[in-house]
């Protein structure tokens, strides 16, 4: 058996840049799958260098070895900042609108797969199982098969796959999944991006799809495609529920609310999540129950993110613009109906306010899976659970199907959601929350691994 080497974009080493908001899916997924196997997480460091020495940072924390590189500002610039978050990202969020194309970062999205690929090459074993993550090193497998590696690579997407008739919009579409194709096993987060990929292998490739195993043949090779539903770490996550942190976040929330029911939202700053939208959903609910001010309060948390980036710079400013207009309407001297906080908290605090929160409202407009409703979920009483509202476009959705389902989209449905929620008897909440309880424990995130693992060994 040989060992797991994982390839990202970010390593959460500390002070990684960006890593904060990855602990409760990616990072805390493949520490726990390097644990099990044993092996190397290669990746960014997160760090600025103009100096190209080729150095290899290797360290080891808590049986996890790490391997990292920095990228120089014109690499960050144009390969994060630019190709993946400006032009992928938002393209597959299916926010053409937002989408950028722009040969330059297309380059520099190219050649830091290159330079990826270079690096992690003589790192790896002849038996190694190779892991490689998300959107910014999809041509990655390609770059390692034409440095002659044989292992068997695997690739994983966190993010929605597009329609056809919107990835078709992406310069040299066809090339970038073709480099795709150069993989043993590719994973999605649902059935949903799952089919859609299989769509454009078959429309705009010409390949041989074979719907029900996933399978897809084309110019001699063939590769497995399937859907792996990502879930929570549920040992370490009631761990942190058992913590003083945990008792003390939650008894801060009810103490602060005073007999209000505290509705509760964490997000990323980032545009898919629909924040924008889900202001106008509760003020909507404010205007047609003007009465019910006084027995809801709303808190937002919103640490931000990529903030060199322009349009999550314009999602800030909106979303503060939007929760002081609601404030400012409806505040009384001992009252504020939204607290929008824009910063982060610890595993065990959110699991605090969670328990607190009779309300979890998690309406993205587009996500590959969302693990903060899982969490949400996970961190009920079972004897007075709360309810989640939850967007249908987020991929928990087809897991969930025991949510109050709603279309991010439309304050009025987000409006109908919240009272329903309200109103909502506790025999109503114990059914949907048994209904839902067991997928979140059993699909954690260890299964996850163990089954992509698997499958990539067994091929």
């Amino acid at each position: 058996m040989g060992r797991l080497v994982v390839i990202s974009n970010r390593v959460a080493v500390p002070k990684a840049r960006g890593v904060a908001g990855a602990q409760g899916g990616l990072a805390g997924a493949l520490n726990s799958a390097l644990k099990d196997y044993g092996g190397i997480w290669f990746g960014w460091s997160g760090q600025e260098s103009e100096d190209r020495t080729g150095n290899i940072n290797m360290q080891r924390h808590d049986g996890v070895t790490t391997a990292t590189i920095d990228l120089s500002h014109r690499d960050i610039d144009e390969y994060y900042n630019g190709y993946a978050n400006s032009t992928l990202w938002p393209l597959f969020h299916y926010r053409l609108d937002l989408t950028e194309y722009e040969r330059e970062t297309g380059k520099g999205y190219e050649r830091v797969n290159e330079r990826f690929a270079e690096s992690v090459t003589p790192l790896i074993e002849e038996d190694d199982l190779v892991w490689v993550h998300d959107y910014h090193l999809i041509p990655l497998g390609e770059r390692l098969r034409s440095r002659g590696l044989k292992n068997r690579i695997g690739f994983f997407l966190h993010i929605p796959w597009p329609p056809t008739r919107l990835f078709v919009s992406l310069p040299f579409h066809e090339r970038l999944v073709r480099t795709m194709l150069e993989y043993d096993l590719i994973g999605f987060q649902s059935d949903e991006w799952l089919e859609s990929f299989l769509h454009y292998c078959r429309k705009e490739l010409g390949a041989e799809v074979d719907d029900a195993t996933g399978v897809i043949s084309f110019e001699g090779r063939t590769v497995q495609a399937r859907a792996y539903p990502i879930g929570i770490d549920w040992d370490h996550f009631q761990a942190q529920g058992e913590t003083g942190d945990a008792r003390q976040a939650e008894q801060r929330l009810i103490s602060s609310t005073r007999h209000r029911t505290a509705m509760i939202g964490v997000d990323r700053l980032d545009y898919s999540k629909g924040l924008p939208e889900r202001i106008d959903g509760i003020g909507r609910f404010f205007d047609q129950y003007p009465d019910r001010v006084r027995d809801l309060v709303y808190i937002q948390i919103a640490p931000p993110s990529r903030e060199d980036v322009e349009s999550y710079q314009k999602i800030r400013a909106l979303l503060e613009q939007k929760t002081g207009q609601i404030n400012g309407a409806r505040s009384e001297v001992d009252l504020v109906p939204i607290r929008y906080v824009n910063r982060g908290y610890s595993h065990a605090e959110l699991y605090g306010f969670f328990r607190a929160s009779k309300i979890g409202l998690v309406t993205p407009l587009r996500d590959g899976m969302n693990l903060v409703a899982k969490e949400y979920i996970a961190a009920q009483d079972p004897e007075d659970p709360g309810v989640l509202i939850l967007s249908r476009f987020a991929g928990a959705a087809q897991q969930l199907t025991e949510a109050v389902l709603v279309n991010p989209h439309s304050p009025d449905d987000l409006s109908h959601a919240i009272k329903t929620a309200l109103d909502m008897e506790l025999d109503e909440r114990k059914r949907r929350y048994q209904a839902m309880i067991g997928t979140i424990r059993d699909d954690n995130v260890q299964a996850w691994t163990k089954q992509f693992c698997n499958d990539l060994r067994a091929g």
